[in-house]
Order: C-alpha cells, then structure tokens, then sequence
C-alpha cells in the first residue's frame, strides 16, 4: 500500500524540530600516551576526506599525542614531527589525506582565523584537527568529531567521542567495535 504524502503544514513541523544530523557518543579510556596515538591512528585509518576533527581539553590531556596518532595514521612522513602549532596557528602535514593541525590556545581574536583562513581549510577535503576547538565552537561545521579528553591520573585519560553528521557518527561506530562498549 503508498504511504500518503504528508500534508505540507506537517512536513514543515517536522522538519523545523528535528535534528537532521546523526549523532553518536562514544567514551573510552586510555591509560598510556601510546594508547592515546593508538586510537589517534585508528581514527585517521577511517576519517573520510574533509571531517573536522575538534579537540578539547586542559593543557597535558593529550590533545597533541592524539594529534600525532591520526598523523601517523594518516601516513604523515615518520620524518615530519607533528607538534603543537602554539604559536603559527597552523600547520600543514602531506599524508594519504593531508592534515591541517590547528591550535587556538593563543588564538587573541576570531579576526585572527580570517588571517590563517580556516574557513577554507575546514571547508577543503583534508583532514582538519583543532585543539582548543572550544575557543571557536559556534565557527565549527556542523559535522564534525567532537573530542574532549579529560585527566584521570598522570597516564590516564579520558575521551568522549561525540559523532555529528553520519560521516562522524560512523567514525565513532567504529570505534565503539574497536575498543569496547
């Protein structure tokens, strides 16, 4: 049997309250730095092309280690060492996808992402990680993977994964196979 189309009035009801986008959380804990760019890695095997990747957390929560694992998985060049853009903003890695590292923790004004141009590069088909996500977070795509590592002890580490959009909402799926529920 056809299913009736909905009426015009209540099609526009529903598509004025509901959320469009997908939206997944996922929490693991890691008890090492190693682990850390462990899952790092494992997420760079299936970011797909143009996903923001946005970190927050306090200073020494590994924002950067997992930074360099989804480098690493991404097959940034062992040679290049991926460190914290604290005072450039920005910096550019060539990999199976290339990888925009941003850190915003110096950020000044919202003026300053004009200069560097993180419009574009959030809007290209690389890979774009930003620590200090929280600094811009009404500026951020709509999809994205949303991290926020929390300090347990000196080593272990907590990390909420929240998937916006189904692109991100499957990376954190695959994640929920990989390291538990």
């Amino acid at each position: 049997m056809a299913r009736m189309p909905l009426p015009w009035s209540c099609w526009r009801f529903e598509r004025t309250y509901r959320d469009p986008l997908n939206r997944k959380e996922h929490h693991i804990i890691s008890h090492s730095p190693e682990e850390t760019v462990r899952l790092g890695a494992f997420l760079a095997k299936y970011v797909p092309n143009g996903l923001v990747i946005a970190l927050s957390g306090d200073l020494g929560s590994g924002k950067t280690c997992l930074a360099q694992g989804i480098a690493r998985g991404l097959q940034v060049p062992e040679d290049l060492y991926v460190t914290s853009p604290s005072y450039t903003l920005v910096n550019e890695y060539p990999g199976r996808l290339r990888l925009f590292h941003v850190d915003l923790y110096r950020l000044g004004t919202v003026g300053e992402l004009d200069e560097i141009g993180l419009d574009e590069i959030m809007e290209s088909h690389d890979v774009t990680v930003i620590e200090w996500a929280e600094k811009m977070i009404e500026l951020l795509p709509k999809e994205r993977l949303f991290i926020s590592i929390s300090i347990v002890d000196d080593q272990t580490r907590d990390l909420h994964l929240t998937g916006y959009g189904q692109r991100a909402a499957d990376l954190v799926e695959k994640c929920v196979h990989e390291f538990g529920h």
